[in-house]
């Protein structure tokens, strides 16, 4: 008989060497780092988020591996790529809550039938725990930003190059030029 132990969310404080993970279905998922463009297109969307909070001042904005503590049947665990959050802060623990918005950015390992299904379940997570808006960010194709909206999740609106991006309702106000995802 094997014996597995579920992990914790305090599990996540101790990821080796301060990777990056989440917690699905009981069992801490360790994400790889990503490359040059991901990387990039991440901190792009969250200096612009930034910039907006400063000026309006009604949530916080944050980077790549940003701990969210949620209470998901399977999930208990986000990290994206870049967020936006209007609950409280939290000092040194992972927030409470889901963010508002939450951009994921695609990785290489981001393509292909298995990862189209864990992204898609990924969204269905995140609204279930309360987050607004998604962004499905592939620098890759044609259509570079998928905007899900928990109001209307099976029909994103799209950005491509050239054209302006937004968070409606979540980060009301926010604009950001797709062309700026690949500065």
């Amino acid at each position: 008989m094997t014996v597995t132990t579920k992990a914790t969310v305090e599990d996540l404080y101790y990821v080796p060497e301060n990777g990056k993970a989440e917690i699905v279905n009981g069992e801490l998922i360790l994400m790889a780092p990503t490359g040059d463009m991901p990387s990039r297109a991440g901190f792009n969307i969250a200096s612009s988020l930034r910039v907006f909070e400063r000026d309006k001042q009604i949530g916080r904005a944050y980077p790549d591996n940003t701990g969210y503590k949620v209470n998901l049947p399977d999930r208990d665990f986000f990290s994206p790529d870049a967020s936006f959050y209007t609950g409280k802060a939290t000092g040194m623990k992972f927030l409470e809550g889901a963010p508002v918005f939450a951009a994921e950015v695609r990785s290489k390992g981001d393509y292909g039938k298995k990862a189209e299904a864990a992204l898609r379940q990924k969204r269905v997570d995140y609204f279930a725990a309360g987050t607004q808006v998604v962004w499905d960010v592939d620098l890759l194709g044609a259509d570079v930003v998928k905007v899900y909206r928990a109001s209307d999740p099976d029909h994103p609106t799209v950005y491509q190059r050239g054209e302006t991006a937004e968070a409606e309702p979540a980060v009301p106000g926010w604009r950001m030029p797709v062309d700026d995802l690949f500065d």
